[in-house]
């Protein structure tokens, strides 16, 4: 009997861990997008709770807490609110957080300067090297800083 309670202690806490690990990994920073143009940012999760924002297509969301089918958001200025899951994608754009932002042709500041960046401009994230990203805008592909753009 010792032998059978020992092993059913390790199996119970075997089993905490793995649910303990399972929250900690869910509770990890997810980032959504909005799916489209004129997507309603509300104040709370339902179609009857006051809007507080029309947000653009890509523009990026900080994923709180999930209530059902909605989602709590925090924008890049904490601005908080609530959005449709059916309205989110995980494009990957990001958005520029800093006034303006240079775009260089490869991931260092020694490479050329192709351009700038306004704040609040969504960009499309292609790919990462290091602190580095490539983006691209309709009028512009090439590297930007990862501190100049959330998230």
């Amino acid at each position: 009997m010792g032998q059978r309670f020992i092993s059913a202690i390790r199996a119970a806490l075997h089993a905490g861990a793995a649910v303990f690990l399972s929250a900690a990994l869910c509770s990890a920073a997810d980032y959504v997008n909005v799916s489209r143009d004129g997507v309603n940012l509300r104040s709370g999760p339902g179609t009857n709770h006051e809007v507080l924002f029309e947000l653009p297509a890509d523009y990026p969301l900080k994923v709180l807490e999930t209530k059902g089918e909605w989602l709590k958001v925090v924008d890049y200025e904490n601005d908080r609110g609530y959005i449709h899951k059916g309205l989110t994608t995980t494009s990957g754009a990001v958005i520029v957080k800093v006034n303006e932002a240079n775009v260089r042709r490869g991931p260092s500041t020694k490479d050329e300067k192709i351009g700038t960046v306004a704040k609040d401009v969504i960009l499309k994230k292609v790919e990462k090297k290091g602190d580095w990203i490539k983006v691209s805008h309709p009028q512009l592909t090439g590297w930007i800083h990862r501190k100049l753009v959330w998230p």
